[in-house]
C-alpha cells in the first residue's frame, strides 16, 4: 500500500544567484544536460509512486507550468515526422495516472509558507515536500523512497539530512538528537542557520521532508523568523514538541543546483553518465589539464 500518495514542489522563488538567466526562465527550468530540475525532482516523486504533484508558484513561474502541460501542437509535429522516441519524451513528461496541480503563492514569504499553501490539496494526509534545487542522484532507491520506507515504519515526520562540515552550518537548517539506526535519528532540536560555534550537530537538512498533516495547523501560527520568512525550520521545531519526528541521513549524493558550482558539477557528473554523450564527453574532457 502507498502511504504517501502526494508531493509538494515550493518552487515561487526568485532565483536570483542565476541572475540574468532567470530573468524570464524559472530557476528550476534550469537543464542539467537535457532534463530541467523540476523533472528531475518530479519523476523522483514518481518513481517513489506519488500520483499527485503540487507545484507552490508564483507569479512568474508559468514557464513550470508549461512544462507540465500538454504541447498539443508539438506532439502532432512529431508524430507527423514519425518522431516515435521523441513523442514519447515529450509525453512522458507527466506519466499516465500522475496528476499536476499548480497553486500560486501570493508573497514570498518563505518555504513554511509555501508548504502552507497546498493544504487544501494535500488534506489530512502525510506529505512528502520537494526542492528541486536539491538535486540527489541514487543508484537504488531514490531519496524520497528511502524516507518513506522510515514514514512506514516509525509513521512519523521525516526529515532528509546529510553530513557537512560545521563551519557551512550558517547556510542550513541543523538539527540534532540520539542515533535510533544507522542512518536515523531522533530530532531532538533544530536550528535554522545557526553560527558554527552554535551548529548542535554537523547533520544538516536538505531539500526532502516527509511530513504529516499535522504541520499545517502549526505553520498557520509559525511567526515570522529568519529572513522575515515563516521558515518550515521553525515550524517542524514546534511540530517534535506534538509528535516525534526523525532525521534521516540519505544515500546518494546531493547537488546544490542552487548554488553555480553545484550546478556545474551536476552538469559534469551527469553528462558523465548519459548514455548518449557520456563517451564524447568524457574524450571532450581529456584535453583539459585542470
Amino acid at each position: 500500500m502507498i502511504t504517501i500518495k502526494k508531493a509538494v514542489f515550493p518552487v515561487a522563488g526568485l532565483g536570483t544567484r542565476f541572475l540574468p538567466a532567470t530573468k524570464a526562465v524559472a530557476k528550476e527550468m534550469l537543464t542539467i544536460v537535457d532534463k530541467p530540475l523540476i523533472q528531475y525532482a518530479a519523476e523522483e516523486a514518481e518513481k517513489a509512486g506519488i500520483d499527485t504533484l503540487i507545484f507552490v508558484v508564483g507569479r512568474t513561474k508559468n514557464s513550470i507550468i508549461d512544462h507540465f502541460d500538454k504541447a498539443y501542437e508539438l506532439e502532432s509535429e512529431l508524430a507527423l515526422r514519425n518522431k516515435d522516441e521523441l513523442l514519447k519524451i515529450v509525453q512522458d513528461t507527466v506519466p499516465t495516472g500522475v496528476s499536476c496541480v499548480f497553486v500560486r503563492q501570493p508573497e514570498a514569504l518563505g518555504l513554511g509558507h509555501a508548504v502552507l499553501c497546498a493544504e487544501a490539496i494535500v488534506g489530512n494526509e502525510p506529505f512528502a515536500v520537494i526542492l528541486p534545487d536539491d538535486l540527489i542522484d541514487n543508484e537504488g532507491d531514490n531519496c524520497i523512497q528511502q524516507m518513506i520506507a522510515v514514514y512506514d515504519k516509525y509513521k512519523a515526520s521525516v526529515i532528509g539530512t546529510q553530513t557537512i562540515d560545521i563551519s557551512e552550518s550558517d547556510k542550513y537548517g541543523m538539527v540534532a538528537g540520539p542515533k535510533i539506526e544507522e542512518r536515523l535519528s531522533m530530532v531532538d532540536e533544530i536550528i535554522e542557520k545557526p553560527a558554527p560555534a552554535e551548529a548542535p550537530s554537523d547533520q544538516a537538512i536538505v531539500g526532502r521532508y516527509i511530513l504529516t498533516p499535522a504541520i499545517f495547523d502549526i505553520l498557520k501560527t509559525t511567526v515570522r523568523g529568519a529572513g522575515g520568512e515563516i521558515q518550515l525550520t521553525d515550524g517542524i521545531a514546534a511540530l517534535r514538541k506534538r509528535e516525534e519526528v526523525y532525521a534521516y541521513s540519505f544515500e546518494g549524493k546531493r547537488y546544490d543546483c542552487g548554488s553555480k558550482i553545484g550546478y556545474l558539477e551536476a552538469t559534469v557528473d551527469f553528462a558523465l553518465k548519459h548514455e548518449e554523450l557520456a563517451d564524447e564527453f568524457r574524450q571532450f574532457l581529456k584535453q583539459f589539464n585542470v
